[in-house]
Parts: C-alpha cells; structure tokens; sequence
C-alpha cells in the first residue's frame, strides 16, 4: 500500500471512535521536573483514548491539525513518532492500522537507530501499548495494529541500556516512550538532556522498565490543553492521541 493510502487510512481511523466519553480528570499532558531539567510528560491510557500513527502525509504539526478536520478537536496530543530518513520515509518498522508500511530493521550501521539494542513501540487490537527489543519482537510476530521502530532502547527491564552513561556529556532536545501499567508515557525534554537523565526519569519517576528513544533535535509536541503546537517542518512520522467519543 503506497505512503499516501496509510495516510487516508489512519486519519479516517482518527475521525471514527468508541462510543464512550474519557473520565474527566487531569489534563494528557502536564510539566515536571528531573533533577533540575524540565520534561513535558503526556500519557496515553486505552480506556478513553484512541493511538493512531500516521506517515506519508503532513509534515508538520500544523499540517496535521490541517489534514485531521474536526476530528482535531479531540486530539489530546500528538508527537513525532520515530526516526525517518532524507525523504521522511520511516527507518524502520512502521505498522498502520495492522498494514506494514515499512518492514523491520534488523540491520546494524551507524547512528542511535542502530545502538542495539533498539526496539518497537507497538499497540494490539484492544489498544493496550508494549514496547519490545527488536529480535524479540521478531521472534513473537505479535498483531499490531500500530507500531513503530526506533532506537536504542534506553531502558531494557528496569536497566539502561550498557551504552549509556548515567548523565553523558551529549545533550540535546530529546523524546522517548515508556509502558507503566496499562498505559504509556510519552516525554519530551524542556531543554537539551543527556540520554541517561531522560532514561532514568522514566524509570525512577514514571515507573516504565522499557523505554524506547524516539528522537533527538526534531523532538516536536502537539497538546492543546499546554497551548502549545511546535511549527517544525520535514517530520516524518506521527503519533496521534485522541480522545474517545461518538463519531466526530
């Protein structure tokens, strides 16, 4: 299926939902602090929202509220959603709505992708996140019905990754995803942070043993309840998290 057909496919997902409201509470996305650097934390939970991943389309956060409709309304906050390259194609594995765009990346080669471990965000038919080493992803086969690879996967099972070091000397912009509980976590840094401090807030904080590295400078959020909407253009790929409703 060609780039632009997943594109309709998964915005058309986007403007159909469950026939029920989210809870009210707090709001998706909300500020914290990590031994002194700043995290905008959002979290996705299935119960009252719907995760779509979108490629082969918009290429920026404006043009994808743009291409959303009313469905955007609802959107509670959508994020780059792993590396891509030079034509915005995806590096890896990247699954809309239980279509394979790009297969799995097995592959070794330079750059963070490729610090194995790395791994695969993923999400089942019921909506429920995982986030798998690569080779064990492989090996299980599971339906997804959206995933996308990335790397490396700076926490493994409670521990960070053996090539990172608990506060390195490389900082920039940073965002990664974590599974806690039924949910997940998606994080974006404030301000350049090194991959061992955003590591370790995930795990120590939010309580995810596996965390997957989306991106680095390209880091770039959508969450309408923070009034903010990141311009960057060129992206690639997408999460999108919507609020469960009736229809549009």
């Amino acid at each position: 299926m060609k780039p632009t057909s997943i594109l309709v496919l998964s915005l058309a997902l986007l403007l159909t939902g469950a026939a029920q409201a989210r809870p009210r509470g707090a709001p998706a996305c909300r500020a914290e602090t990590f031994e002194g650097s700043g995290f905008t934390v959002c979290r996705y939970d299935p119960a009252s929202q719907r995760l779509s991943l979108v490629t082969g389309g918009p290429d920026s956060l404006p043009v994808l509220q743009v291409s959303l409709g009313a469905s955007a309304r609802r959107v509670d906050f959508a994020l780059n959603a792993g590396m891509y390259r030079p034509d915005r194609a995806p590096v890896g594995l990247f699954v809309a709505n239980g279509r394979t765009v790009t297969p799995l990346n097995p592959a070794d080669g330079q750059g963070n992708f490729f610090l194995k471990p790395n791994g695969v965000f993923w999400t089942d038919a019921a909506g429920a996140p995982h986030v798998d080493e690569t080779e064990a992803f492989a090996e299980r086969a599971p339906q997804a019905a959206w995933a996308t690879q990335s790397g490396p996967l700076i926490v493994r099972a409670g521990v960070l990754h053996p090539a990172i070091a608990e506060n390195g000397a490389s900082l920039t912009v940073r965002d990664a995803v974590g599974v806690a509980g039924r949910g997940a976590y998606f994080v974006l840094s404030d301000a350049p942070v090194s991959f061992g401090r955003l590591a370790r807030f995930m795990r120590d904080d939010l309580g995810c043993r596996d965390v997957l590295y989306l991106d680095g400078h390209v880091a770039s959020l959508w969450a309408p309840a923070l009034r903010r909407q990141d311009a960057r253009a060129g992206l690639g790929t997408f999460v999108v998290v919507l609020t469960k409703g009736r229809g549009r």
